[in-house]
């Protein structure tokens, strides 16, 4: 492996240690439930200090002057958990179908006024060497519900914890006054960045891939691992070009779908405008590793070229003394030279300097 290669590895593995980590035991990040992670209640930006269920969340919040939302987070929930939050929310049953069940792709779907966001999230698998069987790219999916007084968001697979999101969002409640779509903004950011950190470091894999295929050794190199790199990279490409629809749509000005207000359409663009960058870096990747695969495959070809031709060179330089020896060996009384002292001298002579010859036409014309 490369010295650049690992000391990218080293340098990214540094850099995830060196993350915020979720501690579990803070009250509002708790478990509530089975499937509930926290329940945060938000006035004027900022997060009230008592926990609570998510019904007496709801009750406190709409008891209000309407200006504080609550955030519901859960992982994995059953079927009759999120029917039962459903009822409490007025979600509608599409809505609850579309959060208990995986998806083939990101959407957004409006139920009323309330917005159903499906993100799809990925990981960067980190390997020591790529093989035909590696894991590259591990996804997830997040689901969010953005009402008008709330914010729910359902993990599945190995989408990470959001606990890091709202403690960002706390540090900027002039953000969270804005209300669940402020939420829903950090969401799609936080997703859109993850694109470009797995993107960058699929690169890497991309770069050792080329450097491997144009080495000396190059006819060393397994298909496979270029097969299986490319696999991955359009399971990445297949999670992150659909989602720039939604993100357009939450960021269009002549439409806006509630509850996102004027003031967080330009964040939603320019949101949009880095998944875009994201989408085309995957495209160029995509292309590049095709002319790898072509690259390696004519080397192959190239080198399986030149073995042909070696080979055929020694067989046209055995077959002088083949022909020779053959003409000598069929027994004839009449043979020229054949009783002669210096006949025997004379025909290996000739046949030395028979193959001489062509070896040397032939290391003249590169076939040897």
């Amino acid at each position: 492996m490369p010295l650049m290669h690992r000391l990218r590895r080293a340098a990214r593995r540094r850099l995830k240690a060196v993350r915020t980590t979720v501690d579990l035991s803070h009250p509002s990040r708790s478990p509530l439930g089975s499937a509930v992670e926290n329940c945060v209640v938000f006035e004027e930006g900022v997060r009230t200090p008592r926990d609570c269920s998510a019904a007496e969340a709801l009750e406190r919040v709409r008891k209000g002057d309407g200006r504080a939302f609550v955030w519901l987070g859960l992982h994995e929930p059953e079927q009759a958990e999120l029917d039962e939050l459903g009822s409490l929310f007025g979600l509608h049953p599409l809505a609850l179908e579309d959060a208990a069940g995986p998806h083939r792709r990101p959407r957004l779907m409006r139920y009323d006024d309330t917005l159903c966001a499906v993100f799809k999230t990925v990981r960067y698998v980190e390997h020591e060497e790529l093989t035909a069987t590696s894991e590259v790219v591990d996804t997830g999916e997040l689901i969010a519900f953005a009402g008008v007084d709330f914010v729910i968001t359902v993990r599945h697979g190995g989408t990470g914890s959001l606990g890091p999101i709202r403690e960002a969002l706390e540090d900027v409640p002039e953000q969270l006054k804005m209300g669940p779509a402020a939420v829903l903004h950090a969401l799609a950011d936080f997703v859109v960045d993850e694109y470009e950190s797995v993107t960058e470091s699929v690169q890497d894999d991309i770069d050792l891939v080329e450097s491997t295929v144009f080495s000396p050794d190059s006819g060393r190199v397994d298909p496979g691992h270029i097969y299986q790199l490319k696999r991955e990279l359009l399971e990445l490409k297949r999670a992150v070009a659909p989602l720039a629809r939604p993100l357009l749509a939450l960021a269009d000005p002549l439409k806006p779908l509630p509850p996102v207000g004027p003031g967080l359409q330009p964040y939603f663009r320019d949101v949009a405008d880095h998944l875009a960058r994201t989408v085309e870096q995957l495209s160029s990747y995509d292309a590049l590793l095709d002319s790898i695969l072509q690259a390696h495959l004519a080397q192959v070809t190239v080198a399986q070229n030149e073995d042909m031709r070696k080979i055929t060179a020694w067989a046209a330089i055995v077959a002088v003394p083949t022909m020779v020896c053959g003409v000598y060996g069929m027994n004839f009384d009449h043979m020229p030279e054949l009783r002669w002292t210096f006949g025997y001298p004379l025909v290996v002579g000739v046949m030395v300097t028979a193959c001489f010859l062509v070896h040397r036409s032939f290391r003249r014309n590169g076939w040897l």
